[in-house]
């Protein structure tokens, strides 16, 4: 199944929020480290009680890749906990030359098997291109991100009068011959994202920074509704996954999964 419709299956259902798996071993319950291998403990308890509510999973590769091969292979073991009607992101940021991206998409796409990426543009087209060729997976292009170090260079302002970001989601447009690409878009940056709704009417949005980062959620829905844009999926990290460290997690982290989605339902039906 593409990616794409994976989505749109949840999107039906009135499920939005992507659950971000930035698994810190320095985080997670205490119980939990006595244990053979705490953080796929703590990765299967989180998917075990939030499959049915999340519509997707997005997997921070840092936080895995710091461990070498121990790393990878929890990576590869959480993977396989997670249903196949389900969207699985490769927070990876990716973005080198052609052969390199290639290389980096054979990875991501055939070794790992996900869904979905999420790249950077600042190398041009070319270290995109290997993305595109999978037509049936779908690649996120960082446009305005949600940390600080955004203004550095993300909200530059060129000759043209427009922001670098900006020429960013032109050119996702323009390159965006197969409907696989996307757009990543900082829930932190309302206003922005208010003043680029249209452009981004045709790509499909992820928006990290509710929660933990005080992206405003109910904001970003009410935008989204008033301008009838239902393709984007709201990431949330830390401000889920460390809701609670008891022996009874995995419970509250499901009870706080209900809550933002009945906050995003309740928007979308009144």
């Amino acid at each position: 199944m593409k990616t794409t419709d994976k989505l749109k299956n949840k999107f039906k259902d009135q499920l939005f929020i992507s659950v971000g798996l930035d698994t810190d071993i320095r985080k997670i319950p205490n119980h939990l480290l006595s244990g053979n291998n705490p953080v796929l403990n703590f990765n299967k308890t989180i998917i075990e009680n939030t499959y049915e509510k999340a519509a997707a999973y997005k997997i921070n590769f840092a936080f895995y890749e710091r461990n070498g091969a121990e790393g990878i292979k929890t990576l590869e073991d959480t993977l396989k906990y997670i249903p196949g009607n389900l969207t699985i992101i490769a927070d990876a940021k990716r973005g080198d030359i052609g052969n390199t991206a290639e290389m980096y998409a054979k990875a991501i796409f055939d070794q790992f098997n996900c869904d979905a990426v999420t790249l950077h543009p600042y190398m041009g087209f070319d270290s995109i291109k290997p993305f595109l060729n999978y037509s049936d997976k779908l690649s996120y292009i960082l446009g305005l991100t949600s940390n600080a170090g955004a203004a550095d260079f993300e909200k530059l302002k060129l000759a043209n009068g427009k922001f670098l970001y900006q020429e960013v989601i032109d050119k996702i447009i323009e390159w965006n011959k197969f409907n696989n690409l996307g757009v990543v878009f900082g829930a932190t940056n309302l206003e922005e994202l208010n003043q680029n709704l249209e452009k981004l009417k045709n790509l499909p949005v992820l928006l990290p920074g509710i929660g933990a980062q005080g992206g405003n959620l109910e904001e970003i829905i009410r935008l989204f509704k008033i301008n009838k844009i239902s393709d984007f999926l709201i990431n949330i990290s830390r401000g889920l996954i460390y809701a609670d460290n008891s022996i009874d997690f995995g419970k509250k982290i499901s009870e706080k999964l209900d809550e933002f989605n009945n906050r995003i339902q309740n928007i979308l039906n009144n």
